[in-house]
């Protein structure tokens, strides 16, 4: 197990490259290597490589190859006019702590490879061409990306093709663009868990969406905030689906525009669909297809979702399906359903035990509060971080108030902010400015922001921008994390 040191600036490629004062200079002469499992490619930080790096040999499963990276400073970065990373066939391999932009094609491609792990790697502007996403993973097994953050790519945020067994845990995309994009695409793979992700296609300029989810076999998508796109989860075909508990709004682009869509694309068995906040979109979930189809559409449940300020109903079938809608919650003003005559003659989905409240914030702060003490209960968890939203409609000029610790607990009555966005939060508060507008917090979660309206676009509907924030309960040993989210209504500001 040989560890490898690569430094743009200050190595050779005549070195050994097996200390850090003998670094190579260049990822070719790493690719000139045969590496073996349990070997470690170490770029140093700070060190820019303007080369496409091909990774052709396995690491085994308990002795995977990593690339990493070394020292202090920035992360070390991969420029490529073709791929920043490419792979075909190599296995158990790790990628951590590596900067990837300004590539012609993805950033990370990789094909036929099994137990991949891409996490803490940062990717921006690639995909000149549109071709791939971002990070796009084909005929594969066994692939876990966390923790990274894509931004201002050309093509989809991820593409993943033909995998069975993905994990996309806990990374952000921002603004996807490019007309074929989705910030993630999953077609015909298996297996697919996908959690805890902040996808914002809010400056995408097409009618594609935040995650579409083609033809999939046994899918979690759970715990993640959605916002913008043409939609928010496409999931036109599959068995064995479910879509829980995520936060999906901004999505009212055009006329169809949905936060959850099936059954266009092929046959659609057993959807769960439960525990979604939906709001401010056009339609809530879609059962629909072009006409002449005759796709089986069928054990579709929609229970326990909260629907706010839609321009559409909640529920819209107007293609043959069987399946529920109940214990659902509408605030007044939207409509629960938009079911065909003939589906609803036909009694094929039923609709019952749905309430209509005159403000869901209600709803949402009992469902927290339940939420947490069934945590409590069944983990044991000492603190628990709930989502947080701020929609501004009007704007004065004044600041915008709110506390993020309200609405969260812990097992010692203790809470307090430790980290908002990328910075500690010190005694004097925290003062961030964001892509709309000012804000700031203190130690006990208060916050305000000041919306600068000079920042916002001109066009009609809404913008959004989210913070993450960390808390504990007082000491280093119990914490947890969520985001503010900030929506801006454009129409009355703008009028």
């Amino acid at each position: 197990m040989t560890i490898y040191y690569v430094n743009s600036a200050a190595g050779s490629d005549r070195n050994s490259g097996t200390t850090q004062n003998s670094a190579f200079a260049t990822l070719s002469k790493v690719e000139s290597l045969t590496l073996k499992p349990g070997d470690s490619v170490l770029l140093a930080k700070g060190s820019v490589f303007n080369e496409q790096f091909d990774i052709k040999y396995s690491g085994s499963e308990s002795a995977p190859i990593t690339i990493g990276s070394y020292g202090t400073g920035a992360a070390p970065v991969i420029h490529s006019g073709g791929d920043g990373i490419h792979s075909l066939y190599a296995s158990n391999i790790v990628i951590e702590n590596l900067k990837i932009s300004n590539t012609g094609g993805p950033g990370i491609y990789a094909g036929n490879v099994k137990n991949w792990t891409v996490r803490d790697v940062e990717i921006a502007k690639t995909g000149l061409s549109e071709s791939d996403g971002a990070v796009t993973f084909r005929s594969s097994q066994n692939v876990t990306i966390q923790d990274s953050k894509i931004t201002g790519v050309n093509g989809d945020g991820f593409w993943i093709e033909k995998v069975n067994g993905i994990k996309l845990l806990n990374n952000t995309v921002t603004s996807a663009n490019g007309s074929r994009a989705d910030a993630v695409q999953i077609n015909d793979s298996s297996n697919i868990l996908v959690k805890g992700n902040h996808l914002d296609q809010t400056d995408a300029n097409s009618p594609k969406g935040v995650i579409a989810l083609v033809r999939a076999t046994d899918a979690v998508i759970e715990d993640n905030v959605l916002t913008g796109g043409g939609f928010g989860i496409s999931a036109p075909a599959g068995n064995n689906i479910a879509i829980r508990d995520n936060d999906i709004s901004g999505y009212h682009g055009y006329d169809w525009s949905f936060a959850i869509g099936l059954g266009d694309q092929g046959d659609s068995r057993d959807y769960d669909i439960s525990g979604n906040y939906i709001h401010d979109g056009a339609w809530g979930v879609v059962v629909t297809a072009s006409s002449g189809t005759s796709y089986v559409r069928t054990n579709i449940k929609v229970h326990d979702n909260v629907f706010d300020d839609l321009t559409q109903a909640a529920l819209k079938v107007d293609r043959p399906a069987s399946g529920s809608f109940y214990d659902n919650t509408m605030e007044s003003g939207v409509k629960a359903t938009s079911i065909s005559p003939a589906i609803a003659d036909a009694h094929t989905f039923t609709v019952k035990n749905n309430q209509t409240v005159a403000d869901v914030d209600t709803i949402l702060a009992s469902s927290v509060a339940e939420t947490a003490v069934l945590t409590e209960a069944s983990a044991d968890q000492a603190v628990v971080a709930v989502h947080d939203n701020l929609k501004i409609f009007t704007d004065t000029g004044a600041a915008h108030r709110g506390n993020l610790l309200e609405n969260d607990s812990s097992e010692n009555g203790t809470l307090a902010l430790r980290r908002f966005g990328d910075e500690s939060v010190g005694k004097h508060g925290l003062t961030l400015t964001g892509d709309y507008g000012v804000i700031h917090v203190d130690r006990q979660g208060n916050y305000a922001y000041t919306l600068d309206e000079t920042k916002l676009p001109d066009h009609s509907g809404h913008v959004s921008e989210s913070f993450s924030y960390r808390i504990n309960d007082g000491t280093s040993h119990h914490s947890d994390t969520d985001t503010l989210t900030v929506f801006v209504h454009l129409d009355g500001l703008l009028s």
